[in-house]
């Protein structure tokens, strides 16, 4: 289960303190002008040691393509990539060798394989998903192509919210501050608290929004395909994910069935819409050309830099004082991932949708 996507298609390889970590893209057709730059800025927004929010790890992502591009296009083959890792402090994680950290993947991957890389979590790392975001940035220039912009933005840190919906803003709004909320009040109230909680040793989570702008009426498929299931499955697929809605989500339990319906009306241009867009651009599975939004809920950071209760592999009680480098809020690096996915999950969509009808 290293692979993602139908058509278009990412096999990611590698672990947080190997040698490199990549993957290879299948499905990308032939003919697209791949900015490599623009990839490169998509992993710049992800990689650690960004801000004094994040963790100080650093890393400088550099992508190399190996295949697949041909004096800057696409040529319909296999693109394969690699990511170096530089700055792998893995004598940082010898203290927990035979201990199973809470909440994260030790104990569980040490009982499924019998065996388990302590380094930095290895392919239970959040490291892993520079390789979505290559793939994103792929899928998000394949899209520009057809009028589709994806982009999310830090909605909530903590108990501190933005009091707007996401119509309000553009994807030019999420990049103004560290902590890629689009309103700068609100941004600095979650700095503060992310560095407040960072001080004391401790962790907060939070929720990121995404948005797809100027999807077509038609992506998804009936009745396992739906577009909505897709996007679930690769939201939650990111680490420390915890919770998704889209539209009214579970906002939508308080209101009465007169209340939460989508009203369909010709606009002046003689197309059908909706009034409003409560069921977030997503009807029966299936794209309805409104704005598709949705939340993304990512728990606190499961390492924390205090003393903590657990035990080691033979079942004995032992205290445990986490060393390294670790995010205090992964939202901030994780935006671009939710992009990412997103795109992969609207362009393969796109893809599947030109073979359902002749």
């Amino acid at each position: 289960m290293n692979s993602f996507g139908e058509i278009f298609r990412l096999t990611s390889f590698g672990e947080s303190h190997g040698v490199a970590i990549g993957g290879v893209i299948d499905g990308m057709p032939a003919g697209l002008e791949v900015n490599i730059e623009a990839i490169q800025h998509e992993l710049d927004r992800r990689r650690p040691g960004q801000s004094e929010i994040v963790t100080a790890r650093k890393e400088s992502d550099k992508v190399k393509i190996l295949s697949g591009v041909f004096e800057g296009v696409t040529t319909g083959t296999p693109i394969g990539f690699v990511i170096e890792n530089n700055d792998q402090h893995s004598n940082d994680y010898e203290n927990i060798r035979n201990l199973f950290r809470p909440s994260h993947a030790d104990y569980t991957y040490s009982s499924k394989y019998g065996v388990r890389d302590y380094r930095g979590g290895g392919r239970s790392s959040a490291r892993e998903t520079a390789a979505r975001i290559v793939a994103g940035a792929l899928a998000k220039q394949a899209l520009a192509k057809s009028g589709i912009e994806v982009f999310a933005y830090t909605s909530q840190v903590g108990d501190i919210s933005l009091d707007r919906p996401y119509s309000c803003f553009t994807s030019a709004d999420v990049d103004k501050n560290a902590v890629r909320c689009p309103d700068d009040i609100t941004a600095r109230k979650m700095i503060e608290l992310i560095s407040e909680v960072k001080a004391s040793g401790d962790t907060v989570g939070g929720i990121i929004t995404g948005v797809v702008r100027g999807c077509p009426v038609g992506l998804g498929d009936p009745v396992f395909g739906k577009l909505h299931a897709r996007l679930a499955l690769a939201m939650m697929s990111i680490n420390a994910a915890k919770g998704f809605d889209y539209g009214m989500g579970f906002d939508g339990i308080h209101l009465r069935g007169s209340e939460a319906s989508d009203i369909f009306v010709k606009d002046s241009d003689g197309k059908i819409r909706t009034k409003t867009n409560n069921s977030g651009g997503i009807q029966g599975g299936i794209s309805n050309g409104e704005d598709i939004y949705f939340r993304v809920a990512f728990k606190p950071v499961a390492t924390i830099l205090r003393d903590i209760e657990t035990v080691n592999a033979e079942g004995d009680s032992v205290t445990l004082h986490a060393k390294g480098r670790h995010d205090p809020c992964v939202l901030p690096r994780a935006v671009p991932i939710v992009e990412a996915m997103t795109a992969m999950v609207i362009f393969d969509a796109l893809l599947l949708n030109r073979v359902s009808r002749i």
